[in-house]
């Protein structure tokens, strides 16, 4: 096997571990992928790895439901540099309005992750997290059940996050509102300064992990 291709594997296998760990609630294991200046950037959070895994910690304990399912990945390899696009879905199930009360549901947005990853003392970390939200959908658990969705704000959101930025605005986080979609101008930022990255320059990020 060549060095790149067993660069992929092992990007891809960090990859993996921080959806499964993630998702498990394993957080000792789950720090283990991050770099120690890595940044977590969501539509519900934007910062350190540190505070999103306590603040993940602390919607666990209230009953906050994310999951995320992988897809196939895309790693471009450059040195101690890599770029990895993965395939995925975010799951989050929570209440919402309907015809007759309040409605359990859940929100599915399908995008992907878009990662800055280094290596450091021969093992690939993960330096930036950048998801780019590409269309969602949301479905009552109970299919009998009719929802009665605030139609003007769920307009107020993006289109490629709508419900889930809606259900998560329910539920009292601050959901930012211009984050890379399929298509636009904050996609095509991500891109140049992916490939700006990659090629040797400095990491352009809005975040200080410090």
């Amino acid at each position: 096997m060549n060095e790149d291709l067993n660069d992929q594997l092992l990007i891809r296998q960090m990859v993996e571990r921080w959806a499964v760990w993630r998702d498990a609630g394993d957080w000792a294991r789950f720090a283990t992928v991050w770099h120690p200046q890595g940044v977590m950037m969501a539509t519900w959070f934007q910062g350190p790895f540190a505070d999103f895994i306590r603040v993940t910690q602390e919607g666990w304990a209230k009953g906050v439901s994310i999951l995320h399912f992988l897809g196939g990945s895309a790693i471009e390899v450059a040195g101690d540099r890599a770029i990895a696009q993965t395939k995925m879905t975010i799951s989050q199930r929570g209440m919402v309005e309907g015809e007759s009360g309040p409605v359990l549901c859940d929100v599915v947005c399908t995008g992907r992750f878009y990662d800055f990853v280094v290596k450091v003392d021969g093992q690939w970390k993960l330096l930036h997290r950048q998801p780019i939200y590409e269309k969602d959908r949301i479905d009552a658990v109970d299919p009998a059940a009719q929802l009665s969705l605030d139609q003007r704000a769920l307009a107020g959101f993006p289109e490629g996050y709508r419900h889930l930025a809606y259900i998560q605005t329910r539920i009292g986080y601050t959901v930012k509102l211009d984050m890379p979609m399929l298509k636009g101008e904050q996609v095509q930022d991500l891109y140049r300064r992916g490939a700006a990255w990659l090629a040797g320059g400095p990491l352009e990020r809005e975040i200080n992990p410090d």
